[in-house]
């Protein structure tokens, strides 16, 4: 069994930034790669970033892209989003998940935690 848990969401004007960060326990994803989701008000979940198992690769929806940065820190098995020039688009609920194998393989996904609200006032 493994869980996942977010923390780090808040209230941030635009502008402003946060760090999300997701901690795994019970069993460690140092080798598989991870990646946030989010979902907004009245909106489907939409992929925000992923990383590779060793950190080396990223990947971010075009939204976000010079925005945000995607971590992580195996020896802490935490996985980081920071999250700068935050809009109020950005409002979310942000969620971690793992492994992630891609755009086609969601449903390969077996863990999610259960979310961090971020909310960004204009």
């Amino acid at each position: 069994q493994v869980q996942l848990v977010e923390s780090g969401g808040g209230l941030v004007q635009a502008g402003g930034s946060l760090r999300l960060s997701c901690v795994a326990s019970g069993r460690t994803f140092n080798l598989a790669a991870m990646a946030w989701f989010r979902r907004a008000p009245g909106k489907e979940r939409e992929f925000v970033a992923a990383i590779g198992w060793n950190g080396a690769t990223t990947n971010y929806v075009d939204s976000v892209k010079g925005r945000f940065t995607i971590s992580r820190d195996n020896a802490k098995n935490t996985v980081y989003l920071q999250m700068n020039a935050l809009k109020p688009e950005d409002t979310a609920v942000y969620y971690c998940a793992g492994p992630y194998k891609g755009p086609d393989r969601i449903a390969a996904i077996d863990y999610w935690g259960q979310g961090t609200q971020v909310t960004v006032s204009s």
